[in-house]
């Protein structure tokens, strides 16, 4: 007996060795009904059935294996990926919906063999059986993983807008209170306050840019004729309130206007000059120079640092990664990551090096940015 027939003559047995076994997966699987637990297994059995009864090149076979088989253009979604889905929404992790599939490869095969006995089996339809199920996999796991990722970036993204208001209500009454100058000791607490909120300011707008870019919305930049010097040193005059005690100085030359983004601008240079001052030797001066040069305006922050090697320079631009920070206020590791996505908005480049103990970051970014991009206005 072929394993395609087989498979349409037991489908229900199969199908309730399904449910047996999804039923094992808890605690997402407890106080489900059957059709929940079976879920899209008849169609996905069906797609198989369809599979083997189908003339493939040894080449799509071979893709198949992989999970790489090409979609028919008329579906716009398998049953494997709809199950991936729905998985993920009953709160199934990613290692019980692998395990499904392995369940159903075992029970299926096994019976089969039974049933084609005395007679053996057709080796040609384990392979395709095998192959695809491997492509069934892929499939309900890379959607699995999309709604997944998508859950936590909308709940990230959620998130942090929420915590925008308390948080400018905790700024407002410290700069107040910093303003009344009641006692050195109430002055001095407000000043803690407004450094902590300003800082809390900076990983909301990071956590904010970094949902959008997740989500696939880019970053919104909405560009005007600015001096990029002069962006510079408003963007620098808060971080040193907030740094007091460091050493942050500015050099501008040359003809430094341009058509930018000045919120962005001031973010981007926010985040090197930040990322700086936690990583840099703490005795050392960040150097901030602006440099207007043809076609393009270069800017780029310096700090003394212990030598860093290229493959981790390479790194440096990836989200989620935080390095060694001296002062223990490094922050969600997204600064860098945010820099990149800025400066791509903005159609430049940047880059790192490291030489003897000094690290720099360049930036270069020509006089005019592209059109912005849709979504919300950029942060202010």
């Amino acid at each position: 007996m072929r394993l395609g027939e087989f498979i349409m003559r037991d489908m229900e047995q199969i199908l309730e060795r399904w449910d047996a076994f999804a039923r094992t997966r808890l605690p997402a699987a407890h106080g489900m009904s059957r059709s929940a637990l079976r879920n899209h297994g008849p169609q996905i059995l069906t797609a198989i059935v369809a599979d083997l009864a189908t003339a493939q090149t040894a080449a799509e076979q071979e893709a198949k294996s992989m999970g790489l088989a090409s979609m028919d253009a008329r579906a716009t979604e398998t049953a494997a990926q709809t199950h991936g889905v729905f998985r993920a929404k009953s709160g199934f992790n990613i290692e019980q919906l692998a395990s499904e599939y392995r369940a159903l490869r075992a029970s299926v095969l096994s019976a089969w063999l039974d049933a084609c006995r005395p007679e053996p089996p057709d080796v040609d339809d384990i392979i395709r059986f095998n192959e695809a199920i491997d492509q069934a996999l892929a499939e309900s796991v890379s959607f699995f993983a999309a709604h997944v990722n998508r859950a936590r970036n909308l709940l990230l993204g959620m998130l942090s807008h929420d915590l925008r208001s308390p948080l400018q209500s905790i700024q407002m009454t410290a700069k107040y209170l910093h303003k009344l100058h009641a006692k050195n000791e109430v002055s001095d607490a407000a000043a803690r306050l407004i450094r902590s909120g300003t800082r809390m300011q900076r990983l909301l707008d990071d956590l904010v840019d970094f949902n959008r870019s997740e989500l696939g919305l880019g970053l919104k930049i909405l560009p005007r004729e600015v001096d990029l010097a002069k962006v510079c040193g408003e963007a620098l005059q808060e971080i040193r309130a907030s740094y007091t005690g460091r050493q942050v100085e500015l050099e501008a030359d040359g003809d430094c206007r341009g058509a930018w983004d000045p919120n962005r601008i001031q973010q981007l240079l926010d985040n090197l000059v930040v990322n700086a001052l936690h990583y840099g030797d703490p005795q050392g001066t960040v150097r901030v120079a602006v440099n207007g040069g043809e076609p393009d305006v270069c800017l780029s922050v310096a700090n003394t640092s212990d030598p860093i090697d290229d493959e981790d320079l390479a790194l440096f631009f990836e989200p989620l990664r935080r390095g060694g920070s001296k002062d223990n206020n490094s922050g969600l590791g997204l600064g860098l990551y945010i820099v990149n996505e800025i400066v791509k908005a903005h159609g430049g480049t940047v880059g790192a090096h490291s030489e003897g103990r000094q690290l720099v970051f360049t930036v270069k970014l020509p006089r005019t940015a592209p059109v912005a991009s849709s979504g919300v206005p950029a942060a202010t």
